[in-house]
C-alpha cells in the first residue's frame, strides 16, 4: 500500500481535508510540515488543534526537540518506518504538508546527500540570500530549474550540498526526475487573492488564540547566551512570523506593524510553495475558489482515486 499525498500552501486547508478523508477511509496522517515535527509553539506553526489530534491517529508531530535540526533525508529516516508500520496494519498512510522537499523525499526518494554541517551553515548564515544566491549559480547554473532561489532555505541547503560534494547538487538530484512516484496525490490550489485572505485571516487568528503568550513562553525557555561566541540556529528561529512578533514582544514594532510583516512574511511564503509544487506534475490538482466543506472535497477525492476506495475498511456485516 502507497502513501496518499495532500500538499499545497499555507492556509489553503490541507489539514481539515486529511482529517475527513482518514475518518472516511481509515487512514492514518503523516505529517510533511518541516515546522510541525518540533514539539512547541503549536499555534505559530499552525499544527491541528488537540481536538483533532483525536479524531484519526496523527504522526510526526511535535517529535524533535526544537534544538534538533532534521532536513529532508533525517525526515525521510523519520517517517518511512511510520509509513512502513501503518501499511502493515491495513491503514492508508495520509502524507499531508507543505514542505515540498520533505514530500519529494518520500516521493521520489532522496541522492544520497551529505548530512547538515552546522560550522558550514552558521557561515552562510552570515551571507545574504543574494550571496548565497550569486556562489550557488557560480557552482551549479543548473539551480536555476531545480531551486527556489526566493527560499533562503532551499538555496543554503543546495549551496551546502554543492560545497561539501565538490559536485553540482543538480545533478546529484536527477534521480527525482527519473523516479516514478511513490504513491498519488493533490495539489489544493486557490486563486492568488482567496489565498492570501485566508493567510491574512489565519494571522489575526493566531494573535486571538494567544499567539504573543506562545512566543514569550517560548522565548524565555530558549534565551541565548550572550557570552557564547557562535551557538547553532535553532530551526524555529527561521518559522514565519516568529521574528515579526519577536520584535514587536522587544518594543520594536507595534502590533499592527508586525502583523502586517508577518502577513507579508506569509503571502511570501504560500508564493514560494505554490510554485514548488506547480512543478510536480504527479499531483493532481485540486481547485477551490470558495470555502467548500471538508467532507465535500473528500468525496470528490475518493471519486477521483480509486486507491483511496480500495483501502477502505470493510463495512461490517449486520448481526443476525
Amino acid at each position: 500500500m502507497l502513501p496518499f499525498f495532500i500538499t499545497g500552501p499555507t492556509a489553503s486547508g490541507k489539514s481539515a481535508i486529511a482529517i475527513a478523508l482518514a475518518e472516511k477511509i481509515g487512514g492514518e496522517i503523516v505529517n510533511g510540515d518541516a515546522f510541525q515535527l518540533y514539539s512547541g509553539l503549536d499555534l505559530l506553526t499552525a499544527k491541528p488543534s488537540a481536538e483533532d489530534l483525536t479524531r484519526v491517529p496523527h504522526h510526526l508531530y511535535s517529535a524533535l526537540p526544537p534544538t534538533e535540526n532534521c532536513d529532508a533525508q533525517r525526515y525521510q529516516e523519520l517517517t518511512l518506518p511510520v509509513i512502513a508500520d501503518i501499511c502493515a496494519r491495513g491503514k492508508l498512510p495520509i502524507v499531508v504538508g507543505g514542505s515540498g522537499l520533505y514530500i519529494k523525499a518520500l516521493s521520489h526518494g532522496l541522492a544520497d546527500l551529505p548530512r547538515g554541517n552546522e560550522k558550514l551553515r552558521a557561515e552562510l548564515n552570515a551571507l545574504t540570500l543574494d550571496a548565497m544566491v550569486a556562489q550557488l549559480l557560480a557552482l551549479d547554473p543548473a539551480a536555476r530549474e531545480n531551486v527556489p532561489l526566493s527560499n533562503p532555505r532551499y538555496v543554503q541547503r543546495a549551496l551546502e550540498i554543492c560545497l561539501l560534494t565538490g559536485q553540482p547538487q543538480s545533478a546529484l538530484r536527477q534521480n527525482f526526475a527519473e523516479t516514478e512516484p511513490a504513491g498519488q496525490g493533490v495539489l489544493l490550489h486557490w486563486p492568488r487573492e482567496a489565498l492570501y485572505d485566508r493567510t491574512d485571516q489565519r494571522v489575526h487568528d493566531m494573535i486571538n488564540a494567544g499567539l504573543l503568550e506562545e512566543i514569550g513562553a517560548y522565548n524565555a525557555s530558549h534565551s541565548r547566551r550572550p557570552d557564547a561566541a557562535w551557538q547553532p540556529e535553532f530551526p524555529f528561529e527561521k518559522a514565519i512570523g516568529l521574528k515579526e512578533m519577536q520584535a514587536h514582544l522587544a518594543g520594536a514594532l507595534s502590533l499592527p506593524d508586525a502583523i502586517s510583516a508577518m502577513q507579508q512574511a506569509t503571502r511570501r511564503y504560500a508564493k514560494r510553495q505554490s510554485t514548488w509544487f506547480k512543478r510536480e506534475r504527479w499531483l493532481q490538482t485540486i481547485c477551490l475558489d470558495s470555502n467548500p466543506a471538508a467532507d465535500f472535497i473528500t468525496r470528490q477525492l475518493i471519486d477521483l482515486f480509486p486507491c483511496l476506495t480500495s483501502s477502505r475498511p470493510p463495512t461490517p456485516s449486520p448481526s443476525i
